[in-house]
């Protein structure tokens, strides 16, 4: 009956969502949900996405500034830390006593990536890996990957397994993955309704 919910980053395309909580989340959920995020960001949904012009019902959740690290039921932890983005971003680690998972969203992949050290060796990494290699200079000017930066950086990190998130629909991520998969053997490509184990 609880739900906490970590903001990567407030784009308007992906904070809107919230609003259709109130729909979907039973009263007794939605009640008891709490939505993490920088306070800026917060701030920002708060002003902006329920101002009362725009959305005149206010939301029963909670907002919270993201702490240092915040506890995970049972026995977990979940940390975070900035990534490069226009706007900014921030990307989460979570680790329980047996297993860890890394989740990265919307940054450019590099070698000397600042929060390489904050996800070095986890048993999970997701990263988002929007761009071919073919786009010249778009990762940077966007604040995105390309999928050969990812991969190389997944080699250099040692993560247990990589699977690849946010993609660019248009693309063939399939006739690269033999290529990807001679850098980072094991890499998989995420779908919606992926369960994975780790």
């Amino acid at each position: 009956d609880r739900l906490d919910i970590f903001l990567t980053h407030a784009h308007l395309d992906h904070v809107i969502g919230l609003t259709y909580l109130i729909n979907i989340l039973p009263p007794r959920v939605l009640s008891n949900t709490t939505v993490h995020a920088e306070p800026t960001k917060l701030t920002a949904v708060r002003e902006h996405l329920f101002a009362n012009d725009i959305f005149p019902v206010a939301p029963t959740f909670k907002f919270q500034p993201l702490q240092t690290s915040h506890s995970l039921q049972p026995t977990g932890t979940l940390t975070y830390f900035p990534l490069v983005h226009p706007g900014g971003s921030i990307g989460y680690r979570l680790d329980w006593a047996d297993r860890s998972l890394a989740y990265v969203t919307d940054t450019t992949a590099t070698a000397d990536a600042p929060y390489a050290n904050s996800i070095r060796g986890v048993d999970l990494l997701l990263h988002e890996a929007y761009f071919a290699d073919d786009s010249q200079d778009l990762p940077q000017k966007t604040g995105h990957s390309s999928l050969s930066a990812v991969v190389q950086l997944a080699a250099d990190l040692e993560p247990k397994q990589l699977v690849l998130v946010h993609l660019d629909p248009r693309g063939e991520i399939d006739s690269k993955m033999e290529s990807v998969r001679g850098v980072f053997p094991n890499t998989l490509v995420a779908n919606d309704g992926d369960e994975i184990e780790f």
